[in-house]
């Protein structure tokens, strides 16, 4: 936006952005919208123009799948092991993340915060997931990255969690999880020894 013309200070408008990420939820589709509007009181659509463009630039060149991610995915796959997502995201962005990664053909299940309604740790998307796929929570396994949303949903109503550090970008010290992971492919070992294969 600055580099379209905004004369704003870029350290002072990213604390701006980063607040009302914080008070709006990280998915809020409207935060550029936002920010202009506190502004000025009115959206500039060169300046919103300019910061989407930038932003979708920036996801696409960082977003690639973690280390032994599809591996992981076809092992669980042909174990019979059923496999859903939880997102925050509105399902536009959810399903472009998945299709860009090459990874919509992995899952039985994807359930956004349209399908939803609530964002984590509310239990209802957890709820939703043991209804659809029929199973029970002690039957289920939660792996996130966020420790408040994902493991404190998950585990209110008795699934098993696991932690995935390799996507902590808090320095998560505690994450309360069954479990913690370096690489996603332990889950396979985790699933392995809870069907007592190991």
């Amino acid at each position: 936006m600055i580099k379209a013309g905004l004369d704003v200070d870029l350290e002072e408008s990213y604390k701006k952005i980063m607040h009302l990420y914080e008070s709006h939820g990280w998915e809020n589709q409207e935060v550029f919208n936002d920010f202009l509007t506190e502004l000025s009181g009115k959206v500039n659509y060169k300046y919103l123009a300019a910061a989407i463009v930038a932003y979708r630039r920036a996801r696409e060149a960082s977003l690639m799948p973690y280390p032994n991610v599809s591996k992981t995915l076809t092992e669980i796959a042909r174990n019979g092991v059923k496999i859903a997502v939880i997102s925050d995201a509105p399902a536009r962005e959810a399903w472009l993340r998945i299709y860009y990664l090459n990874l919509h053909h992995s899952f039985d299940l994807v359930l956004t915060f349209d399908d939803i309604g609530v964002r984590k740790p509310d239990p209802k998307g957890f709820k939703m997931v043991l209804e659809k796929l029929q199973i029970k929570p002690e039957e289920a396994i939660m792996v996130g990255d966020w420790p408040e949303r994902d493991m404190v949903g998950a585990s209110q109503l008795g699934m098993k969690t696991v932690f995935a550090r390799y996507g902590d970008t808090f320095d998560t010290v505690d994450s309360g999880a069954d479990w913690d992971v370096d690489n996603i492919y332990e889950i396979v070992y985790i699933i392995q020894s809870i069907n007592g294969e190991q």
